[in-house]
């Protein structure tokens, strides 16, 4: 079977200029599909399955971060091994820094061909260790683990690109938190102990405590790097709970993890990508 890969990028001219030295680069491999927003990416992804995705970071709607965090979830894996995941994006030197940090793949606009064939080497070789003609064979449990901790390096440091730093950002955890109320007219001060998880909603981000809810229009990527990891913890791309209120992980009919938290009766999603963070030890 060839191989195949899908572009996800809004700009035409530049999924042009990626997919004609794509061919240049690596002429076994087929782009199936682009899209032009991170809904459209994921909706053709698990329709195409292909090996490989190029996502922009930066799309309308939902975007690159979101679109591969939401297919981490999807993927079929029972149908097609989760693909190999490298972001295209415009941001300057310290976005270079955030990635090389990781030691995982991108490709910076606009595209260089020097730059591609590298990140195609890493691709192939990839491709060739998950292969299933491995000696000895690897468990599949073992190859998606793999995968998803990939994946996970891959938009960490995604994340850290595109929440570049601000004059706002400080090494010192958040203390205190100024939201608004649910009818919006007035700012409340909100303890951060108090805090039992944030939840990305439309263009704000709810703060539950055990009694009341709040909104504040910061997005979770930018807060996260204010908060203390060891305290807060992310288990969907949408959702940051405090660690100490969770007081016990649920598995559906469906296989999929839901989290108890104490002065909550709601269940929170855990994505497929922090599942790990809850395997009995």
């Amino acid at each position: 079977m060839p191989l195949t890969a899908l572009i996800a990028e809004d700009e035409p001219l530049l999924a042009q200029a990626l997919q004609a030295e794509l061919a240049a680069a690596w002429p076994e491999l087929r782009v199936v599909a682009t899209a032009r927003d991170g809904h459209s990416a994921v909706r053709e992804a698990l329709r195409l399955l292909p090996q490989v995705l190029f996502f922009d970071i930066r799309m309308p709607g939902l975007d690159g971060l979101g679109a591969a965090a939401e297919l981490a979830d999807s993927w079929p894996t029972d149908e097609a091994p989760m693909p190999q995941l490298v972001f295209v994006t415009a941001y300057d030197e310290y976005a270079a820094r955030a990635f090389e940090a990781e030691a995982i793949d991108y490709v910076l606009k606009p595209v260089q061909s020097e730059r591609l064939r590298k990140t195609v080497a890493r691709l192939q070789q990839a491709l060739a260790a998950a292969a299933p003609s491995m000696t000895p064979p690897v468990p599949p449990e073992e190859v998606l683990e793999r995968t998803l901790a990939q994946w996970r390096q891959v938009l960490g440091a995604a994340g850290a690109a595109s929440a570049a730093p601000t004059a706002s950002s400080s090494s010192t955890p958040l203390r205190m938190i100024a939201a608004s109320d649910a009818g919006g007219a007035t700012v409340r001060m909100v303890p951060i102990d108090e805090v039992l998880y944030f939840e990305a909603a439309d263009k704000y981000l709810r703060v539950l405590t055990a009694t009341q809810e709040y909104l504040i229009r910061t997005p979770l990527k930018q807060l996260l790097p204010q908060l203390d990891p060891g305290a807060f913890w992310q288990v969907h791309r949408a959702v940051v709970v405090r660690s100490e209120a969770i007081e016990a992980v649920h598995r559906d009919e469906a296989g999929k993890l839901h989290l108890a938290l104490r002065g909550r009766t709601e269940k929170i999603p855990v994505s497929r990508l922090y599942a790990h963070l809850f395997r009995a030890m």
